[in-house]
């Protein structure tokens, strides 16, 4: 984690004086248009320069010398330094030649904060030292301030600590000033790890900026948002950066300071390219600025996002400029993260070198002497790998033991780097058990860390934070040959954010969601007129997306973790009959195990790259199907096909040798979950995330049940239609919504209890933002965002529409997608189809379908019963045989 940017409002020296001392009106005026300035720079920026220029013709050398202070800092808040400096000399000179002592030390406070800025480190030196020489014992508190601000932001936060307890202790300090100070040491305390001091800094600190301005307001909201995300109060923190947002623009603050800080707490949820997005909107609005310590900042957030997004040449690049931005501000601490990002670029695309373990070993001590703790763990951890690669256990035992001693006490997610240190720490010495126990102990911490968001997307993101302890352990359990093993530590990372969350309701949802859905419907309107997507109202459409996003984000979940892995004894009472078959992935290698009744076996499948180019041949193949160019290209299709069909058995089915059984039930790896499934295996087939949600979904679907049967269909395709009027006849107690009653809001409200739904739509995949993946119903469309947001559960659903079933995989083996999100709120069973189907050829396989589910028969054997009226000769009926999958047990 990087340390928060320091860019603080620096209040006015010796403020305690100034009313006794200002008794002209055009200093009066100065005075008070500069603590305008400080306070509410939206509001009085603009009159700092027209009152200088009145000062200096009325020649009240005072009153000029304190306008050009208050122009000085309009300019600065602006993130125009170079001018603030040119002012701020003007304003020394007059100072000192008309003998203006107590002024000049006050100008000389503020050019060293905008040296500072400007990375002027010598000179800013200089100027406090020579301020601090002439005040004496007078004006403490605000030029404590300064020191402190300076050593803050060279990384000496230990020392800049005391001098903001002293400033704190002055009781004749102004507001602005203890807003200030209160602010910056609860930055510090949070640093340190010190947790409950930082909150208490933060609450004086909301105290004195209540009477202080906007401006100061701004700042500690900021702080409050960033201490709350770093404390682990993820939803707290993301509430108190919107609300930063708004009062930042609203006092005429820049916004790159928050830009920056909001990165932070976005990578921290694993939210990338948003995170990319706000750092490059930080670096436009620095590009043409002066504060060169913010920009070197950037430009280390942007080499971190860099090697999160898998670019580490560009990381490296980066990290390199970056550090080199620091050591000439000197800043050894920040050019020591620095060198830690780029060491850790380099080991993504060389091995590791003696000279990498050097660097990292340095870079380590020197957080670790400034107890930057988050930023420590990570560098004692990077540097104990280094030292692994290289055969130097004695020196990775150093390392690692220091990160896991650091990291005991830490905030969840340092900790959980920590784990790892310890894991691998344990490895070293040989403790397999230790090694488990590390990396079970740091995948329940997660746990309750990922169960607090009641986002869908938040949960499935939060789960790579655990990617890198479910791979220790998963390796330490593949090298016994254990299935057992392996099943229970893939079933410990996999689809653990599937935890039913009840909702709680968002502000003004239902009008952001109306918003939306009429963006959405006037974008159709001008797709099916034939004109080209106005820019304007994709960027409405994107806007609206964003803030849906956003407050779900700040929404708190008081839900507890799920119980984990499902006890073997239970998951084989459970299946009875069935076999599971739960595939995994490691290092590039693919396996699987297989569960039945008497036993559990282990079975090494190959290389993973090899599956997922017959798996995307196959799609493509059964694409051009569905619509083919030419009869001929139809028939070469099916031969592609047919082909890829057979070497997926040969590499995912045959090597198991699986006996005959009622069911299979198979768990998937993410990367595999778009494979249809139902073509590979001869009986009846079942998906699931995980073994442990299909235990779920099995007693879930046990429960008795009363709802209704829902019948939908969506606009513009004849076939739903069609479809849903030979349903009917099967259920002809069920409600039946056809354009133009297919509506959201009738569909909603008829999805909310009922024991069975269709849904025959045109589906929209967003892989670039699965959240908003939709259905698209009478007036808009029905995302998967709605469907969480609203709690929808129907007991069954089938999904009749085009890559219903192509949930997005992230890291940790989590989905996100209609799938994931019903059975995360409760269905028990799904069909859904993993590619484009033709609308009307598939009316009788889905007749066939809901015969057997009148029957009562589960999703898996009345899918297979179904697919088996099919002729496959036919090319459009063999696409829809192959499409739908059954997922979950009802």
């Amino acid at each position: 984690m990087i340390c928060s940017v320091l860019r603080v409002l620096l209040p006015r020296v010796y403020g305690e004086y100034v009313t006794t001392d200002a008794v002209d009106g055009l200093l009066e005026q100065a005075w008070a248009v500069y603590r305008g300035v400080v306070t509410d720079p939206g509001t009085y920026a603009g009159q700092a320069a027209p009152l200088a220029d009145a000062a200096r013709r009325s020649r009240d050398h005072e009153a000029h010398v304190v306008a050009l202070r208050a122009q000085a800092w309009a300019e600065r808040s602006r993130l125009s330094d170079g001018r603030a400096k040119a002012l701020l000399d003007e304003a020394a000179r007059v100072a000192r030649r008309h003998g203006l002592s107590a002024r000049l030390v006050e100008i000389l406070t503020s050019r060293s904060a905008v040296n500072l800025e400007l990375g002027r480190i010598p000179a800013a030196r200089r100027d406090l030292d020579l301020a601090e020489a002439m005040a004496g014992e007078h004006g403490t508190a605000a030029l404590a301030l300064q020191h402190a601000v300076l050593l803050h932001n060279l990384g000496r936060l230990t020392e800049a600590a005391t001098y903001y307890r002293r400033a704190l202790a002055d009781s004749t300090a102004a507001p602005e000033t203890r807003a200030t100070v209160a602010n910056n040491l609860a930055l510090v305390e949070m640093v340190h790890g010190r947790v409950p001091e930082a909150f208490a800094a933060l609450d004086e600190a909301h105290r004195a900026a209540a009477g202080a301005g906007p401006a100061l307001v701004a700042l500690v909201t900021q702080t409050s948002g960033w201490v709350s995300v770093q404390a682990g109060r993820i939803s707290e923190g993301l509430a108190r950066f919107d609300s930063a947002a708004r009062l930042y623009a609203a006092a005429g603050l820049p916004l790159a300071e928050h830009y920056l800080e909001y990165v932070d707490a976005l990578v921290d949820l694993r939210l990338l390219p948003e995170a990319l997005a706000t750092s490059r909107a930080a670096v436009d609005e620095l590009d043409g600025s002066d504060v060169v310590l913010m920009a070197a900042e950037a430009r280390l957030r942007l080499a971190r996002l860099a090697l999160l997004s898998g670019d580490p040449d560009r990381a490296a690049d980066v990290a390199c400029g970056a550090a080199r931005m620091f050591r000439s501000q000197h800043r050894s601490a920040w050019a020591a993260q620095a060198d830690v990002l780029a060491a850790q670029a380099r080991s993504a695309l060389a091995p590791v070198t003696a000279a990498d373990l050097t660097l990292l070993r340095r870079a380590a001590g020197v957080l670790e002497s400034r107890q930057i703790a988050s930023a420590a763990i990570e560098a004692h951890l990077a540097a104990g790998r280094a030292a692994i690669e290289l055969g130097r256990p004695a020196a990775a035992l150093v390392h690692l033991d220091t990160a896991w001693s650091m990291a005991r006490a830490a905030p969840v997610l340092p900790r959980l780097n920590g784990r790892v240190a310890a894991a691998l720490a344990s490895g070293v010495r040989g403790d397999d058990a230790a090694v488990l126990r590390h990396c079970r102990a740091g995948l329940a911490d997660l746990a309750g860390h990922r169960s607090s968001f009641e986002s869908a997307e938040l949960r499935a993101l939060a789960s790579g934070h655990g990617a890198e302890l479910g791979r220790i352990a998963l390796a330490l359990a593949l090298s016994t040959g254990s299935a057992t093993r392996v099943l229970q530590w893939m079933e410990l990372t996999r689809a653990a954010a599937l935890v039913a969350v009840d909702p709680e309701p968002v502000d003004d949802q239902d009008d952001h969601l109306a918003a939306l859905r009429a963006a959405h419907a006037e974008l159709d309107r001008s797709r099916e007129a034939g004109d080209s997507e106005p820019p304007a109202l994709l960027a409405r459409v994107r806007d609206l997306e964003r803030r849906a996003r956003r407050a779900t984000w700040a929404q708190h979940s008081t839900a507890p973790a799920p119980a984990g892995a499902v006890p073997r004894p239970v998951l084989r009472s459970a299946l009875g009959q069935r076999i599971l078959v739960e595939y995994g992935r490691l290092d590039g290698l693919l396996f699987a195990t297989v569960l039945s009744a008497r036993r559990a076996r282990l079975v090494q499948l190959g290389p993973v790259a090899a599956v997922e180019r017959e798996a995307s041949a196959l799609l493509f193949a059964l694409r051009r199907m569905a619509a083919p160019a030419s009869p001929r290209a139809g028939e070469l299709a099916r031969a592609g096909a047919d082909l890829a069909l057979g070497r997926l058995r040969a590499l995912l089915v045959e090597p198991l040798r699986l006996p005959d059984a009622p069911e299979h039930v198979v768990v998937p790896s993410s990367s595999l979950w778009r494979v249809p499934w139902s073509a590979l295996l001869d009986g009846p087939v079942s998906l699931s995330p995980s073994a442990a949600q299909w235990v779920r979904t099995l007693h879930s679907a046990a429960a008795p049940h009363l709802g209704t049967t829902v019948l939908v269909a969506g606009p513009g395709l004849p076939g739903a239609v069609r479809e849903v009027e030979a349903l009917r006849a099967l259920h002809p107690q069920a409600l039946v919504l056809a354009p133009p009653d297919s509506s959201v809001d009738r569909v909603t409200a008829a999805l909310a209890g009922a024991d069975l739904v269709h849904l025959a739509c045109h589906c929209v995949l967003r892989a670039d933002n699965p959240a908003f993946s939709s259905l698209r119903l009478g007036d808009g469309p029905l995302s998967v965002h709605e469907i969480d947001l609203r709690g929808l559960a129907p007991r069954r659903v089938v999904l009749a529409a085009c890559d219903s079933a192509a949930d997005v995989a992230y890291e940790g083996d989590e989905m996100l997608g209609f799938v994931s999100a019903l059975l995360a709120r409760g269905t028990t069973a799904l069909v859904a189809s993993v590619l484009p189907v033709p609308d009307l050829d598939a009316v009788p396989l889905m007749v066939a379908l809901h015969e057997q589910l009148g029957r009562g028969v589960a999703v898996g054997p009345a899918l297979h019963a179904a697919r088996a009226t099919i002729d496959q000769d036919e090319p459009r009926a063999f696409v829809s045989w192959c499409a739908f999958t059954a997922v979950g047990a009802g």
